[in-house]
């Protein structure tokens, strides 16, 4: 593919996903069956609840991660920049977009070192697709979106369905996983593996961790449908009704949690995947999750301002903290082992 192509369909993809008239969300969470137990005496003190916790060996002030997002040239600059100096200013980590059109053509997207610049405290994720390690430049590929950031991990994500479905996807993921093992070997900094929506089950984990991958991102269904947004950029009516037969398609994001934490009870494990808020965060911290993603709830709020940005997730902060302060958790360990209502005393609908 060109670079214009590649630009194009990002722009297409940052569009659909905006609009707010199309319907692309038809699978559930799983999260909202997690209902915590309330605790009417929590005694503590709401300011003193510790949220902190480290990623990457970087010191997170909350356990966040601004995931990632994309879009063409001209608008992924200001977003990337807004990201990234509110991932500053809150101290929260940040992963990037897909880097393959920087990588191809001449067009950055401001995915260069003055994201680091903005960002100096905080854990920055570069972030290439899996079918671009394949063939004689995927590790030259990989190094160079690393240090392109100066990035403290890349991120190889994994959508093999989204490939599926596009036109000019990349339908041969033949010896990905050797190619991960290997860029693993020699690249220099720690990995992480992620789905973009459907979903890593506990087998694809394990297997991902046996190549040499640090941290886990299991990119669960319940989020966007990248099936049903590649439906919304078809141009015949067959490739659209091919990939709308996916829109559901995937690993419910709370199931993921749970398979992959009981699989690898040592691995890092980021939660993303339709996560609306904090609440849905500190559930997702219940499960098992080390750090929750968001991407898509934020989008909206970075192609404003990074004031924006800060908005948003302070709301998600406030929230995640009283989840904590409403079921007696000091902190995020705390949290792991609060207590939840027994399934039949949960609500319904």
């Amino acid at each position: 593919m060109t670079e214009l192509d590649l630009t194009r369909r990002k722009d297409d993809h940052l569009d659909i996903v905006l609009d707010p008239a199309r319907a692309l969300r038809n699978t559930r969470t799983g999260l909202s069956a997690v209902q915590f137990e309330h605790c009417a005496l929590p005694q503590l003190r709401l300011s003193d609840i510790d949220l902190s916790t480290s990623l990457l060996g970087r010191r997170l002030r909350a356990p966040l991660l601004i995931s990632s997002m994309t879009g063409g040239a001209q608008r992924a600059e200001a977003i990337n920049r807004h990201l990234a100096e509110a991932a500053q200013a809150l101290g929260i980590a940040m992963a990037v977009g897909s880097q393959r059109v920087a990588l191809q053509g001449d067009s950055a997207q401001g995915l260069t070192r003055e994201l680091r610049r903005l960002a100096p405290d905080v854990p920055l994720l570069a972030n290439l697709g899996a079918a671009q390690l394949l063939g004689k430049q995927g590790l030259d590929s990989a190094r160079r979106a690393v240090d392109m950031l100066q990035a403290d991990a890349l991120i190889v994500h994994l959508n093999p369905l989204q490939e599926a479905l596009q036109p000019e996807g990349d339908r041969d993921w033949r010896g990905v996983l050797e190619a991960i093992a290997d860029m693993v070997a020699k690249l220099g900094v720690p990995v992480v593996a992620k789905e973009v929506g459907a979903g890593l089950c506990a087998s694809v984990a394990v297997a991902l961790v046996e190549a040499g991958v640090h941290v886990i991102d299991v990119a669960g269904a319940g989020g966007t449908s990248w099936a049903a947004v590649e439906a919304e950029r078809a141009e015949r009516p067959e490739d659209r009704a091919v990939a709308m037969a996916f829109a559901d398609w995937g690993i419910p994001t709370a199931q993921c949690i749970t398979a992959v934490r009981a699989a690898l009870p040592q691995v890092p494990l980021i939660a993303s995947g339709g996560l609306r808020d904090g609440v849905d965060v500190a559930r997702a911290i219940r499960l098992g999750a080390d750090i929750a993603g968001q991407a898509a709830g934020v989008l909206h709020s970075a192609t404003l301002s990074t004031q924006a940005v800060i908005e948003h997730f302070d709301i998600v902060i406030r929230q995640l903290a009283i989840t904590c302060f409403c079921t007696g958790s000091a902190n995020l360990a705390a949290l792991r082992g609060a207590r939840l209502l027994p399934p039949n005393e949960r609500a319904t609908g």
